[in-house]
């Protein structure tokens, strides 16, 4: 009859059962394999041991894995796949700035990253137009390179929300040149010039930071090749989230004729 177990001992009839004979039975006695309930459990030569591939999960109880009981350096990142590594997995402690290369930020990993527009020769039309800013930026830097109009009338930055503002600025910008200076000031934009002819060139950079809410403030200079600066500042604050930024001229007619402008914003 097959059983768990079976023995290479034989008694003869009428044998007497010793002690002796009892444990010569215990000593030939080894496992069969209906001792083996699954695949957990294999035989080498009767006895017992742990089958290849025999412990899975499903032998292991919640939290029976403790990381008393793991080699140092038996997790490596190849243990690891990218969809077991989740937020809720790491303390926000454990996060530093110790542990994170600066080779691995890179503008493509912030949500809020330094961002330069596509740049747009300013070389026809009544405006310059910049559209679809996220609402999460706090400055934008306006550079001009030797930007040039058709006519006399000054330049300016209007922003908007939704739509371009052309009223309630304060504003106001100089020209200071090797022999004077002048001063003019608006309120349907963001003076950036003084004085301007068709023949001056500028170049420079102006900044439209964020004050608060929907408070925005500029400030900024703008070089002649012929000699002499543009210095400006301004404020406006908007009905809602600044959304795009134009460059014009005050009367709004003036065209572009010469030079390049883009924005970086952040």
């Amino acid at each position: 009859m097959a059983g768990v177990v079976e023995t290479t001992k034989t008694f003869a009839t009428n044998e007497v059962i010793t002690s002796t004979l009892m444990n010569n039975i215990i000593d030939e006695t080894s496992f069969t394999e209906d001792a083996l309930a699954n695949s957990t459990l294999a035989l080498t030569a009767g006895k017992m041991k742990v089958a290849t591939s025999g412990i899975t999960s499903n032998e292991l109880a919640v939290d029976a894995v403790t990381a008393n009981a793991i080699a140092s350096n038996a997790i490596t990142t190849a243990k690891i796949t990218d969809a077991n590594v989740t937020t809720a997995k790491i303390a926000d402690a454990n996060v530093t700035t110790a542990k994170i290369l600066d080779a691995n930020v890179t503008p493509a990993k912030l949500s809020q990253p330094l961002t330069r527009a596509t740049a747009q020769n300013s070389t026809s039309g009544t405006s310059i137009n910049f559209t679809s800013i996220p609402s999460w930026v706090k400055k934008i830097s306006v550079m001009f390179s030797s930007v040039s109009t058709s006519g006399t009338s000054s330049l300016l930055i209007q922003i908007g929300s939704g739509s371009i503002v052309t009223t309630g600025y304060a504003s106001g910008a100089s020209l200071i040149g090797a022999a004077s200076a002048s001063s003019t000031s608006a309120t349907n934009g963001f003076l950036i010039t003084s004085n301007d002819t068709a023949a001056y060139l500028k170049s420079g950079l102006i900044t439209i930071a964020n004050m608060s809410g929907n408070s925005w403030v500029s400030s900024g200079a703008l070089g002649l090749m012929v000699g002499g600066s543009f210095l400006s500042g301004g404020n406006l604050t908007l009905s809602g989230v600044l959304d795009q930024i134009r460059i014009t001229t005050v009367n709004g007619t003036d065209t572009f004729d010469a030079g390049v402008i883009n924005i970086i914003y952040e």
